[in-house]
């Protein structure tokens, strides 16, 4: 009897020690799978996987050209005409006018125009395109949506306008180095009359356009697209 009981008590004690054996090697186990967890977070092969990820997707995001910034690059540099030329050509097509606006846009087979506006004294505008390349005018054409109203309007611009064009565009580019892309009479929502001058960037095809005081050459506005 006394010999089965010493028999039992050992083989209670043998699963005690195999238990806490196994206990031993689960939290080992555990041990080891954590310490391999954060191991594998900070380990060097990890980290640079994420600095590569991270530089792979940085100079995607800074390098690529919106569609506006492309626009302006495949464009921009063909035209040979500036807008000062394109204005000039384009009074000259009409009798007794004055610069009101010009654009450089894309025209027929991807060529570079400047879309331009003149008026005479009495408010009448007309539109002449004006090839960016060569530096010919096309006809005039007669804006004919513009009413009396928009006629006196308009006049009102051209007498009080003290400013020319070119003095606001000098304005502007004495500001910030660029090419003028474009250039429009206007007045702002104070009513106050200002030359609008947009300058492109080259190096970052980025467009900034000036509100410039008509009357005095001050600087009333400023802002950057960079879209």
């Amino acid at each position: 009897m006394l010999a089965q009981r010493n028999r039992t008590a050992g083989l209670r004690a043998a699963g005690l020690v195999c238990a806490v054996a196994v206990a031993g090697a689960l939290i080992t186990g555990c041990g080891d799978d954590k310490s391999g967890g954060d191991g594998g977070s900070s380990s060097p092969s990890a980290s640079g996987g994420g600095k590569s990820a991270a530089a792979t997707a940085s100079p995607t995001a800074s390098g690529k050209l919106t569609e506006d910034q492309s626009e302006r690059k495949a464009l921009i540099p063909k035209a040979k005409i500036t807008y000062d030329k394109a204005l000039s050509a384009a009074t000259g097509a009409v009798s007794g006018s004055k610069p009101v606006k010009a654009e450089l846009k894309r025209g027929t087979g991807n060529k570079p125009v400047w879309e331009t506006e003149v008026a005479t004294t009495d408010g009448t505008k007309s539109m002449v395109t004006v090839d960016a390349v060569s530096g010919k005018a096309a006809k005039p054409r007669t804006d004919s949506g513009e009413d009396d109203d928009d006629k006196a309007k308009l006049a009102g611009w051209l007498k009080k306008a003290e400013v020319t064009a070119q003095q606001a565009a000098q304005v502007a580019t004495d500001k910030k180095k660029g090419k003028v892309s474009s250039i429009e009479l206007d007045d702002n929502d104070q009513g106050k009359e200002i030359w609008s001058v947009d300058v492109v960037t080259t190096d970052d095809w980025n467009k900034t356009t000036y509100d410039i005081d008509a009357s005095n050459k001050k600087v009333l506005r400023t802002h950057v697209d960079t879209d």
